[in-house]
């Protein structure tokens, strides 16, 4: 029986996310494209930090394998929490050892080039080319199909784009059970769902930056297709989705696409999705968006605000609808393409906060906006981070909330406009980059999250993830889920809920809700706001407690006792 493995060493694109607890298109297209032709294969899924826990098994299995096929590429560099991405000395090493399987590289990285971080140009190192059979520069999917079919790699075109979704809505529901090899699997999984490729602003070139233009024209996915895969996926016990593998969720079906650079919106197909979502998925438990283009919500406010309350409705509290602001400096939007002007974009923030600004049932506001800033573009100039200062203050000022601001620089691809300018600019402005994102962390972020989650907020079902010293990092499933420090070492992989008692810039940190009076350690009811040293210590020596009676005698008439138990 043949087997293959694919080792995905994480994606991350401006349409799409795949660190985990993300779980992106490309391994499950890539195994439903195995399973399509080969139905008896054995397919073995590891992620890049499984490989690194444990690579002899990795090494015995990709060597008997018929392919082994690594997934990479990071486009939008970020901070993880849940998995480190594939770095390129690992994806040579790792290829190196691999003597008998087929080597196939795909994704981001062969298709568009490797970047290390922001501020830096991306390329494709030789010594990697040399170690693999096929670098599949067009979609992984189709290229991995067409190997199969002709069980030669001498006819497979390694440019190969899909033309429409007909084999990937096929691929996608063969190789849902992909996820049941997932790390994440039965805990805070959540996979990615796409329903669209390609930029509608394409017809101008889109923004000078980003890879999804070279995408070439827009392919909407049909709605009952996405709705078999959520359906297959939900059958597999997924119960977390989101809806973030295209450019701008208000864009999905919308008219004349490919004709306007912003066509109009179509709420009637946005509700058909999330309507039936729910109907094939009747239990989820978290269903979020991600990419909404601002300019397309400033020009066409009304359709905008229909599918802003369609989202509302249909999908789970906590969701964040990331706007690509990338400047407030009108000459850099004009020289750069960009998408809106510093007034769409404040539009499309008041629309959104508007109809979502809400609390829901798990803590958190129902919808916010998170806008993104991209610094070095071209024209940049000193009185581009004042302006782009002065946009969120002015946010602030208005009492609008923004739940992510993403400050970071540009990572320049071949192909894009911006590979004629390089680093240069972003180098020539370090400094103001620096001095930019820390005014906005203490002045813009800070007082924005004491909003946002005020200190007496119980944020529920909270997934404890790593230790950072004495402390257990958690977060709730979904978009952008908010970083939550416990003072206190809990049992990893579990969901409690969390009471949040203070903030910090971009985290919060938090106490188990109710709080045990009668097993909490003295680090845990120091933390407590309002319990002081002396009722700390009457309550440790008092302790067991049988009712709160006894304890609201000891501590008085605080506003914390309402977060306690005696259980």
């Amino acid at each position: 029986m043949e087997s293959y493995v694919i080792l995905d060493g994480y994606t991350d694109e401006p349409a799409g996310l795949g660190v985990p607890p993300y779980l992106d298109v490309y391994p499950r297209y890539v195994a439903g494209a195995i399973w399509h032709v080969k139905p008896s294969a054995t397919i073995f899924y590891f992620t890049i930090d499984a490989v690194r826990k444990n690579i002899s098994r990795f090494l015995s299995l990709a060597n008997k394998a018929k392919a082994v096929i690594f997934i990479a590429g990071v486009s939008v560099p970020g901070k993880y929490l849940g998995g480190t991405p594939i770095q390129v000395e690992e994806i040579e090493h790792l290829s190196s050892l691999l003597e008998n399987p087929i080597k196939i590289l795909g994704g981001p990285a062969a298709m568009f080039g490797i970047g290390r971080e922001g501020g830096t140009i991306a390329d494709f190192p030789l010594e990697i080319k040399g170690n693999f059979d096929l670098i599949a520069r067009g979609d992984l999917e189709e290229i991995v199909y067409e190997y199969l079919l002709e069980n030669s790699l001498e006819r497979v075109d390694e440019f190969k784009l899909r033309e429409d979704y007909s084999k990937v809505d096929v691929f996608a529901v063969k190789g849902a059970r992909i996820v049941l090899q997932h790390p994440n699997y039965g805990r805070n999984l959540i996979v990615e769902i796409e329903t669209f490729r390609g930029c509608p602003r394409y017809i101008s070139g889109g923004c000078s930056f980003c890879i999804e233009p070279l995408y070439g024209r827009v392919i909407f996915r049909e709605t009952k297709s996405i709705l078999k895969e959520i359906e297959t996926l939900y059958s597999y016990g997924v119960r977390n989705f989101r809806i973030g593998r295209q450019t701008d969720i208000y864009a999905y079906m919308a008219t004349d696409a490919g004709v306007e650079e912003f066509p109009k919106p179509n709420p009637k197909a946005i509700e058909n999705l999330f309507k039936g979502i729910r109907w094939v998925a009747p239990r989820i438990k978290v269903l979020h968006v991600d990419n909404a283009n601002p300019g397309m919500i400033a020009c066409y406010p009304e359709e905008a605000v229909k599918i802003t309350k369609i989202i509302v409705m249909y999908h789970t509290p906590g969701d964040v609808l990331a706007l690509g602001v990338e400047s407030a400096d009108p000459r850099v939007v004009k020289l750069n393409n960009l998408k809106a002007y510093p007034e769409d974009a404040m539009t499309a923030i008041q629309i959104i906060n508007k109809v979502g600004a809400i609390r829901g049932y798990n803590g958190m506001p129902h919808l916010l906006p998170g806008v993104n800033f991209v610094c070095g573009l071209i024209g940049e100039r000193k009185e581009t981070y004042r302006l782009n200062l002065e946009f969120l203050r002015e946010v602030k000022e208005r009492g609008l909330l923004l739940r992510r601001i993403n400050i970071r620089q540009v990572m320049v691809f071949p192909r894009t406009r911006m590979s004629m300018y390089g680093t240069r600019i972003i180098e020539k402005h370090k400094r103001y980059f620096k001095v930019f994102k820390e005014r906005v962390r203490k002045e813009i972020d800070l007082p924005m999250l004491r909003k946002i989650v005020p200190r007496g907020t119980i944020l529920r079902e909270v997934f404890t993830e790593v230790y950072e010293g004495k402390n257990t990092l958690g977060r709730q499933v979904g978009s952008y889920p908010l970083l939550i420090y416990i003072p206190e070492i809990y049992p990893l992989k579990t969901f409690i809920h969390v009471v949040v008692i203070n903030h910090g810039y971009r985290s919060v940190s938090g106490i188990p809700y109710p709080l045990n009076v009668n097993k909490a350690s003295r680090r845990l009811l120091e933390r407590v706001p309002g319990l002081g040293r002396s009722s700390i210590a009457k309550i440790i020596s008092q302790r067991p407690f049988n009712d709160l009676t006894k304890l609201h005698a000891i501590i008085g008439d605080i506003e914390a006792i309402q977060w306690m138990s005696i259980k």
